[in-house]
């Protein structure tokens, strides 16, 4: 008999937050930084051909799997998770972000992902270093991180999920995955701690 594994028994009990974007990437904010990400803004290059980047901008820019950015002027940096907007959680067990790039089913999904975490030879990129204050906030590159807590005139809130981490400076590694019966592509960004 297989004993459980630790995403298993934490997903089988907990549904996750899932975040979807407009579009663009996901960024993983620390909340201290909330009102210094302006996202797409009518003077950036998206919305007005204009001269200089905005957040929004520079969060596009990246190619890679994951990368961090700085954001304001006081140092911190945003967590982008690159590459394409694939609807993500956080799985705090793991420090880990799981991303839906193909899948027909949430339980496929997770098993791929809990195949990945587990298995010591899979095949990371490296992403950088990112340092973080305390919890941070998964949401859309799009928008403003001072308005996350305002309704829409529709009704609703834009898409966001907390990320409760401690601080400290975190090792960020990314990986694409394709595994079972049901062709799952999965996409998982992790953050290791870095030792003092």
């Amino acid at each position: 008999m297989r004993a459980s594994s630790p995403l298993a028994a934490v997903t089988s009990r907990a549904p996750f937050d899932w975040v979807e974007s407009m579009g663009g990437p996901l960024i993983v904010l620390p909340v201290s930084a909330l009102d210094t990400w302006r996202g797409c803004t009518e003077s950036g290059m998206v919305m007005a051909d204009g001269d200089g980047p905005d957040d929004y901008d520079r969060a596009c820019a990246v190619d890679d799997l994951a990368a961090v950015i700085a954001v304001g002027e006081e140092g911190a940096g945003a967590l982008v998770l690159g590459d394409e907007p694939a609807t993500t959680c956080y799985v705090p067990e793991h420090h880990a972000f799981l991303r839906r790039l193909a899948a027909p089913s949430e339980t496929g999904l997770r098993a791929v992902a809990e195949t990945v975490l587990a298995d010591p030879a899979t095949p990371w990129e490296e992403c950088g270093t990112w340092v973080t204050d305390g919890p941070a906030v998964l949401m859309d590159s799009a928008v403003a991180g001072d308005v996350l807590d305002t309704e829409y005139p529709g009704g609703g809130f834009p898409a966001q999920a907390r990320v409760s981490l401690p601080p400290g400076r975190w090792r960020v590694r990314a990986v694409h995955a394709e595994a079972g019966e049901e062709n799952v592509l999965v996409g998982v960004v992790q953050l290791l701690p870095v030792g003092d």
